[in-house]
């Protein structure tokens, strides 16, 4: 708390002290550093300081209550709200663990087929629940999959690094991709509907997880492993979940446009999505209490991106981004492939010692800016973004992911970092590559 007070007022003094930065703007600085400090070295209870914008930036003439509270009631916190909900019936069902179980039966039972199968198991759990509560859910397996200390450590950290690889594939399986649709929706920019985000990540998840299984498996692929694989019948229950979860995927699929053959439906994604979560408490499935299951949902999270959304509703209102944008702007002399470069670099490797759904918060409303007087093509530049911010390998404070993997007791510092910093690399490759050659010919 002190480290964070020290920080945010040294920041405010240093900002109001050029000749650049308002008193308005220098305060909005010492604020984000205060929350940002807080978030990283967790001094308050997440869900705390989340709310203070609400009380600190009405008080420091930033921006009034109501202008701040709505940020707390975007759509797309509504769309995770059903993903936490679907989450959860998933995790009280046990059907996470049916799917687990069909999916490492595909693969030998090699280190490098159990790599393989894990990383995997966890990118396509997390593309449709957060990456936070897949990592959760099979991070057990990867412990009980071998006494083999070398294994089980190679083993978490394909589920965490799965988890962030898969977090993409969907809009609502991390919360930058949230924060990214937030944006969008505000600047009045046209949505990346469902099924077109998914066609465009395919290849880039598809590449990572390639480099993950071949990288963690490196040197340990002939050590003997056994593993049992339980065949079961599923429950009733896990029926209804799977059902309600394959009805969603087609409602989605029909709702998003093909265009010029399809307009879709025309239907809200967050409607739909926190739809099919309530449905869960109602005839004929009956799988979530309120009582009981509504304790589950992370609200602090809720939180948090009401908070990302403020802060980036902060930045346009007091020209904060405007100003910052115009210390960016020399960037554009540089070629679009360099600018890409130079954005995915300072993204990833920033977001290692930072909440990266802090970090996108307040880096989506100042690469917009840039774009938006540049001329350059904003929608690929703000994805770039919020994909580099998912994609950090490094250290434990940098995803949910890699922390709960450092939890688990099977993997260390100097671990996550040998391998992080070769997945952070191949990563900033891969994703400009793709966007370069790939997404600039869609987006």
């Amino acid at each position: 708390m002190k480290i964070a007070v020290a920080l945010s007022i040294g920041l405010f003094f240093f900002a109001l002290s050029g000749v650049f930065f308002t008193l308005q703007q220098s305060t909005l600085i010492g604020c984000i550093a205060f929350f940002v400090t807080l978030w990283t070295n967790e001094g308050l209870p997440l869900g705390v300081v989340s709310l203070l914008p609400i009380v600190l930036f009405p008080a420091f003439g930033i921006l009034d209550t109501k202008m701040t509270a709505i940020n707390y009631a975007n759509p797309i916190i509504y769309l995770f709200f059903g993903g936490f909900l679907l989450a959860i019936a998933v995790e009280k069902t046990k059907l996470h663990l049916h799917v687990a179980n069909k999916l490492l039966g595909l693969f030998p039972a090699t280190p490098r087929g159990m790599i393989f199968s894990l990383a995997l198991t966890s990118a396509l759990l997390s593309s449709i629940l957060s990456n936070t509560t897949t990592t959760l859910l099979l991070i057990s397996i990867a412990v009980f999959l071998t006494d083999n200390i070398k294994l089980k450590m190679r083993f978490a950290l394909a589920i965490a690094y799965g988890a962030s690889i898969g977090g993409i594939l969907t809009p609502i399986g991390t919360p930058p991709n949230l924060i990214l649709l937030g944006i969008m929706q505000e600047h009045n920019m046209q949505l990346i509907p469902f099924f077109q985000w998914i066609f465009m990540v395919v290849p880039l998840s598809l590449f990572m997880l390639t480099s993950v299984g071949f990288l963690l498996s490196y040197g340990v692929n002939a050590i003997p492993i056994q593993t049992k694989i339980e065949k079961k019948v599923l429950e009733p229950s896990q029926k209804k979940v799977m059902y309600l979860m394959l009805g969603l995927i087609a409602v989605l699929f029909v709702n998003a446009p093909v265009r010029p053959y399809w307009n879709g439906l025309g239907m809200s994604e967050s409607g739909i999505l926190l739809g099919f979560g309530l449905a869960l408490f109602m005839p004929p499935f009956n799988i979530l209490q309120w009582k009981e299951d509504s304790k589950k949902i992370p609200y602090a999270i809720m939180f948090l991106f009401g908070a990302g959304f403020s802060i980036a509703k902060a930045f346009a209102q007091t020209g904060l981004a405007d100003e910052v944008a115009s210390y960016l702007l020399h960037m554009t002399e540089l070629s679009p492939l360099l600018l890409l470069l130079s954005v995915a670099v300072l993204i990833t490797f920033t977001t290692e010692i930072t909440s990266n759904t802090a970090l996108i918060s307040i880096m989506l409303p100042v690469i917009y800016s840039v774009a938006e007087q540049s001329g350059i093509n904003t929608t690929l530049f703000m994805m770039v973004a919020t994909l580099c911010a998912s994609y950090a390998f490094m250290l434990p404070i940098a995803t949910p992911p890699n922390a709960i993997a450092m939890s688990s007791g099977a993997v260390g510092v100097k671990d996550m970092l040998k391998y992080g910093i070769v997945l952070n690399l191949l990563g900033i490759f891969f994703i400009v590559f793709i966007a370069e050659y790939f997404w600039k010919n869609i987006l």
